[in-house]
């Protein structure tokens, strides 16, 4: 059984029940759920159908199709973002001769998940970049601090090795498998072009002891990863990230969160980022742009016993200047907050109305952050 909900239960899931038989013949139903009890069946249009389905060693592969949005009112549209999803499963096949398909009570063997639906590519494997060449910013046995919370910060120079400009096409996050309970998220930072480090001795250490030092590279974020996103990711086929040359970033600071509420010792990491080079120049110069309101006092205060706290941060015509005149192409999204957060949306504004969402995450999840890959690329064009 699986359901798509937006209020949360199984009260107005849109629910789908579907098995495969004895003789290998697959069935699917469309349902409707009322009550934590057993969901009706769907009596307005039928929107649920499956294409394929096996068995085989204990498990169940069921393929099936669903209209984006069936204008059911006993469904639930597919949107954009992240989908709730709740699943379960029975241990007997129902009989869909009775008089309600005689569905069995699946017990705890029941789950949820939010996850998109709409906008996720399948990520690369590994095996896609052999023999490409590559490079890496990675700790060395970092000895994780035994506190709640750890944010690490480190310098480290951009290669060298490129006289003439590259491509990276894609990216592996590298998380030691011993510590996927402790790595929450890892940012790689820019940093101006203007800054200036001993090369024998790069700032490396907590985010907070030497903010000072990181100053110039604390603003402009080239990529990054997070809880629940995929360890590979390949770049749009069009463009790439700049590498040597005449690029001007020299360094980037690369911050690692760890989240530690057991307080563990002697813990050590290695994690990192490595990025995969292309044999040829892209058409496209590859780049992020970060919109949103800083996590600080000064800029983002929640109100103490309030159910429902709405943020608005607007994003002036100025930080288009650098823009050129034919625009830039957004892509994909990567939408972030904290642990409060539980809806995330950025909106398009053109002559001052706006126009569409470049994203929008109703059911956002700390715990599960993604790259969302958007439709259809959109245009943003400067303001003069």
């Amino acid at each position: 059984m699986i359901c798509l909900y937006s209020a949360g239960g199984m009260k107005d899931a849109d629910i789908s029940v579907a098995w495969v038989d004895e003789t290998g013949s697959v069935f699917i139903q469309d349902r409707y759920g009322i009550a934590n009890e057993r969901p009706m069946f769907d009596n307005t249009t039928i929107d649920w159908f499956a294409l394929q389905g096996h068995e085989a060693n204990g498990w169940t592969a069921i393929q099936f199709k669903r209209l984006l949005d069936t204008c059911d009112l006993m469904d639930v549209p597919i949107k954009p973002g992240t989908n709730n999803l709740i699943f379960a499963y029975g241990m007997t096949d129902p009989s869909p001769s009775g008089p309600n398909g005689e569905i069995s009570y699946h017990g705890n063997r029941r789950g949820s998940r939010t996850i998109p639906l709409r906008s996720y590519p399948d990520p690369p494997s590994e095996e896609t970049y052999a023999g490409l060449d590559y490079f890496e910013f990675h700790l060395n046995n970092y000895v994780v601090p035994p506190a709640d919370t750890t944010y690490h910060c480190k310098i480290y120079k951009a290669p060298s090795n490129y006289s003439m400009k590259r491509h990276a096409i894609g990216q592996k996050t590298i998380v030691d498998s011993a510590n996927l309970d402790l790595v929450h998220h890892i940012l790689m930072y820019e940093c101006d072009p203007t800054a200036q480090f001993d090369d024998n001795n790069l700032p490396d250490d907590l985010c907070d002891s030497i903010y000072q030092q990181i100053e110039p590279c604390a603003f402009n974020i080239a990529t990054g990863w997070a809880v629940g996103g995929d360890y590979m990711l390949a770049y749009p086929e069009e463009a790439g990230y700049p590498v040597g040359g005449n690029f001007p970033i020299k360094y980037y600071m690369v911050q690692i969160h760890y989240s530690n509420p057991n307080q563990l010792s002697n813990r050590k990491d290695s994690s990192g980022i490595r990025f995969y080079i292309g044999k040829e120049l892209r058409q496209y110069d590859l780049g992020y742009l970060s919109l949103g309101t800083d996590a600080s006092a000064l800029a983002l205060a929640i109100p103490p016993k309030v159910e429902r706290f709405i943020i608005d941060s607007y994003c002036s015509a100025n930080a288009t200047v650098n823009f050129p005149e034919e625009g830039i192409t957004v892509v994909s999204a990567f939408p972030h907050t904290h642990l409060q957060g539980r809806t995330v949306w950025t909106k398009l504004i053109r002559n001052k109305t706006a126009v569409q969402y470049l994203f929008n995450a109703e059911a956002y999840d700390f715990n599960y952050q993604y790259f969302n890959r958007l439709p259809q690329p959109i245009k943003l064009f400067p303001v003069r």
